[in-house]
């Protein structure tokens, strides 16, 4: 952040206001959760904007997660972000008569599905729908679905039962977990993209949420044919995946993806574009050697690295921590996370140009998806790469 810049999450950078809402389908833990980002109209008044975290289970998620004394520090880490909100507006109208391009976003390990608002907000500024799926493969800080009562008392209303961060056993193998995961959470990403076709085709889908916004509304608002999948970190790997196991998803841009969970066999089945936007710090020699076999079977995918940057820049911790929290835990880079964050999204969206068909202009911003145009941004990998 800039000196005496203030903490919080910065406006899209498109022409849209921007709305979101929760949907959950299906209280089940084989159901589909996710928070939607969508072009908006503008409302007269004062706008709702989230919480940021959406409830305090998310805080002791954090801290456990983090291996933190919880008795001390899930009231610090409330007290430092429990009074963000999120600068969109909470269940307005999606803009209707027109159809938008989607993003399903799978988030990283240890997060959850409005972790990572800043981009995905962005993108729904340009004219997307964004999908941020929260995963219940016990590979978020915390989560949940619903139960129903028991039998006795069928009358009762459904409880939370929530979902922990799962670490691993002793003696545990952390390929085979991981591997286990991706493979759930491609699922997860897919029922998603299932839901809102539904939702699109008219289909009544019940609100378990009952957030008071109008899935109806989404009725032909979607283009299918314009389907792109998103991720950073553990979602990059899950974005990689999935265009292996589902044909509706075109192209994946993966942020600072984590290589570690995918299976080699996977591989040479990888045959729609990715694009990975790497951080300067994190890849290892080995992740970018599998990047590299992907661009080798796939042409139009590419590698560049926004130099300045660390692997928490793709998320909203880099404008929500000051400058002493970020230094220990490691949040943002030299660059200043505004500029990260410009850089990613217009990136993203000149590469979501060429493969999905836009018509948007985004293709101002070609130069950036081979790694020029900009003096932070070099295509493939930095010469120092990760003892990790």
């Amino acid at each position: 952040m800039g000196v005496g810049q203030s903490l919080g999450l910065p406006q899209g950078s498109g022409p849209h206001q921007v709305g979101c809402t929760d949907v959950m389908a299906d209280h089940t833990r084989e159901g589909s959760f996710f928070r939607l980002y969508y072009p908006c109209k503008p409302e007269e008044g004062v706008e709702e904007h989230p919480p940021w975290i959406p409830k305090y289970e998310y805080v002791v998620g954090m801290a456990d997660y983090m291996s933190l004394n919880k008795r001390w520090c899930v009231p610090l880490l409330n007290l430092a972000f429990g009074s963000f909100r999120v600068p969109v507006s909470w269940n307005a109208p999606v803009i209707p008569g027109r159809r938008f391009p989607l993003i399903i976003f799978s988030h990283g390990l240890g997060a959850f599905r409005t972790l990572y608002s800043a981009v995905c907000l962005a993108m729904a500024s340009h004219g997307f729908l964004v999908a941020a799926v929260e995963h219940r493969d016990q590979s978020a800080c915390a989560t949940y679905h619903y139960q129903k009562g028991p039998p006795e008392s069928p009358h009762d209303p459904l409880h939370e039962e929530w979902v922990h961060y799962r670490r691993l056993e002793q003696g545990e193998k952390e390929f085979k977990l991981r591997n286990c995961q991706v493979h759930q959470r491609v699922e997860e990403c897919v029922r998603a993209l299932d839901l809102l076709s539904d939702i699109n085709s008219g289909k009544s889908v019940p609100d378990t949420l009952q957030c008071h916004f109008d899935l109806a509304s989404l009725k032909d608002c979607v283009d299918l044919q314009q389907v792109g999948v998103m991720g950073h970190s553990f979602g990059g790997a899950t974005s990689l995946v999935a265009l292996v196991k589902d044909a509706r998803f075109r192209c994946a841009v993966a942020l600072d993806a984590w290589m570690f969970p995918i299976e080699n066999e996977l591989y040479p089945q990888v045959r729609r574009p990715v694009f990975f936007i790497n951080t300067e710090s994190f890849q290892t020699t080995d992740s970018v050697d599998k990047m590299s076999r992907l661009l080798a079977a796939c042409s139009p995918s590419r590698i560049i690295t926004v130099l300045g940057t660390v692997h928490k820049n793709h998320t909203d911790f880099a404008f929500l921590t000051g400058a002493l929290l970020s230094r220990f835990v490691e949040t943002r880079g030299r660059l200043e996370a505004e500029k990260a964050l410009e850089i990613t999204t217009r990136a993203a969206l000149a590469f979501l140009h060429r493969h999905l068909d836009l018509e948007a202009n985004f293709d101002q911003w070609d130069a950036l998806v081979e790694g020029k145009g900009d003096d932070d941004v070099i295509p493939n990998a930095p010469s120092c790469l990760s003892s990790l």
